[in-house]
């Protein structure tokens, strides 16, 4: 067992038992620490709760498409995915890639690869210091579940929109920085949209409606006139 080993803790996510036994018996024989979930949803969770060191991702998941899996924990941390899937197709690997995955394996896979990419994951973990960011940011006003997807305001959830939670989303991860209007529009409607300003204040005033004690005096979301927007806790 190697010193950068012996303390690592590897997320397998596959809902192919087999390739779940396989990886489970080879890690642990090189002292990885072994969690598993079978589909995106139980991954979002256990990520959120065990903070692992590493996450070995397949893509085609019963409930989730693993492509959204990524997106969903990058929303909150830069734990390192290493995909691992039977979709060989470049563009598949460019969508993972693109989503925020560190690295692709093809299965069928050699355990050695996958062992020296695992190796050099956990690697730049320990040198770029994986973030401890919560899943969960309370405000104090309203409670955000990252990994979950959900918003609580009073005890009771709130129901937000696809959009919604995509501008939230991004506000949240750059919290107490400003971004941009192009950077928003550009991320959360795609890039034909990056002129249409108005968007973001529909939006904006929505949310503050949802989630701000007085939306006419937000706290939480505000506003950058002519430049953007912010989240503060």
């Amino acid at each position: 067992m190697s010193a950068e080993t012996a303390s690592a803790t590897v997320l397998v996510v596959d809902d192919e038992p087999q390739i779940v036994r396989a990886l489970r018996i080879n890690l642990s024989a090189r002292g990885y620490k072994v969690i598993t979930a079978h589909d995106g949803t139980a991954a979002l969770k256990a990520v959120a709760e065990t903070k692992p060191d590493v996450v070995v991702l397949d893509l085609g998941l019963p409930d989730l498409d693993g492509t959204e899996v990524i997106a969903g924990l990058r929303g909150w941390t830069t734990v390192p995915i290493i995909v691992l899937s039977a979709r060989g197709d470049s563009a598949d690997k460019v969508q993972a890639l693109d989503a925020g995955a560190d690295d692709y394996v093809t299965k069928p896979f050699g355990m050695d690869e996958l062992l020296a990419r695992l190796r050099a994951a956990v690697r730049r973990s320990a040198t770029s210091g994986v973030d401890g960011a919560d899943a969960v940011v309370d405000t104090g006003s309203f409670r955000i579940d990252l990994a979950a997807k959900k918003v609580r305001r009073d005890g009771k959830e709130v129901h937000l929109t696809k959009t919604e939670w995509g501008v939230l989303e991004l506000l949240v991860r750059n919290r107490g920085r400003l971004v941009a209007q192009k950077q928003l529009l550009h991320e959360v409607w795609g890039p034909t949209y990056e002129t249409e300003s108005h968007y973001l204040r529909v939006y904006l005033a929505q949310l503050r409606r949802k989630l701000e004690p007085e939306p006419s005096r937000p706290r939480h979301l505000l506003t950058e006139p002519g430049m953007g927007y912010r989240f503060e806790m």
